[in-house]
C-alpha cells in the first residue's frame, strides 16, 4: 500500500494559500494569452510573477532537471509541452499550461485549457468534456470513497462522450514534495483502491484525447503526443480531503463548483 501522508490543519492552511496564490496566477494569464503570444514568454511572465510578486518559488524549475516553470501543450501534445521561443499561439489552437507554487514549503498544482481565438466546435467540445470529466472525479472524494471510484467517475463521462482516457499518467500526492503518493489514476474500477481519508491532497487531472488513447514521446524525451496526432485536453485541481467531501484547494475567481 501507498504510504500517503496526512496533511494537518496548520499544513492544510498553507497548502490553501499556496492554492490561492496559483489560481490569481491563471487569472493574470487570462488577460495575456492570446494569438500570437509565444509559449516562452508566457512561461516567462509566470515565473516573474510567482517570484516578484507573489514571493514564492515555482516549483517545477529544477524537477527532474526541468529548467521551465510550467508545461504548455498545445493541439495533439497530451503533456510537458516544453514552452518555446519559435512557438507562436495560433488562433484555432487549444493549450494546457500546467503550473506548480510553494509557498511556505507546501505545493500547489494546477492547470487550464486555453481556447486561442476562433476554436472549433469539435475542439471547444473535447476541452468542455474534459472539464466536466475532471469535476465527475473530484465530486467522487469523500473519506470513505476509494481512488477507484474517482477514476471511474471520470472514465464513464470520458467514454460516455466517445473520446479515450490516457492511462500512462495520473493524479498523484501533492505537497511538500511535487508528487507524492497516491497515484489517483483516470480510470478504474468503483470500490478498488486506497481508501480517502480525511486530510489526503492530491491532483485530479484527466488527459482526455480526441482519438484512441494511444501516446509517445517525442525525441526530446519529454514531450508527449497523441499517436494519431487528434488534440488532447487536460484540466488539474489540488483537492483535499475534508471530513464530509472534498475542498478545491485551487479554485480559481471564475470557477463554480457545478451541482
Amino acid at each position: 500500500m501507498p504510504s500517503i501522508i496526512i496533511k494537518t490543519a496548520d499544513e492544510l492552511a498553507t497548502q490553501r494559500h499556496a492554492g490561492e496564490l496559483l489560481a490569481s496566477v491563471f487569472t493574470m494569464l487570462d488577460g495575456f494569452i492570446q494569438p500570437g503570444v509565444t509559449t516562452m514568454a508566457i512561461n516567462n511572465r509566470v515565473e516573474d510573477f510567482i517570484v516578484n510578486e507573489l514571493h514564492s518559488r515555482p516549483a517545477s524549475k529544477g524537477q527532474y532537471d526541468f529548467p521551465y516553470v510550467l508545461n504548455t501543450s498545445v493541439n495533439e501534445v497530451v503533456c510537458h509541452g516544453i514552452p518555446k521561443e519559435s512557438e507562436h499561439l495560433k488562433t484555432g489552437s487549444i493549450v494546457n499550461v500546467d503550473i506548480t507554487l510553494e509557498k511556505g514549503g507546501l505545493i500547489a498544482d494546477s492547470s487550464k485549457m486555453y481556447l486561442i481565438g476562433d476554436v472549433s466546435p469539435l475542439a471547444r467540445r473535447l476541452v468542455k468534456k474534459t472539464y466536466e470529466a475532471m469535476w465527475k472525479g473530484i465530486k467522487a472524494v469523500k473519506p470513505g470513497a476509494t481512488l477507484g471510484d474517482i477514476g471511474h467517475a471520470i472514465q464513464s463521462h470520458v467514454e460516455g462522450n466517445g473520446y479515450s482516457v490516457v492511462r500512462e499518467y495520473c493524479g498523484h500526492g501533492v505537497g511538500k514534495e511535487m508528487h507524492e503518493d497516491p497515484q489517483v489514476l483516470h480510470y478504474g474500477k468503483p470500490g478498488e483502491g486506497a481508501v480517502l481519508k480525511e486530510g489526503m491532497v492530491f491532483t485530479i487531472e484527466p488527459m482526455v484525447n480526441q482519438g484512441d488513447s494511444r501516446i509517445k514521446t517525442k525525441k526530446d524525451g519529454w514531450t508527449v503526443v497523441t499517436r494519431d496526432k487528434k488534440l488532447s485536453a487536460q484540466w488539474e485541481h489540488t483537492i483535499a480531503v475534508t471530513a464530509d467531501g472534498f475542498e478545491v484547494l485551487t479554485l480559481r475567481p471564475d470557477e463554480t463548483i457545478p451541482d
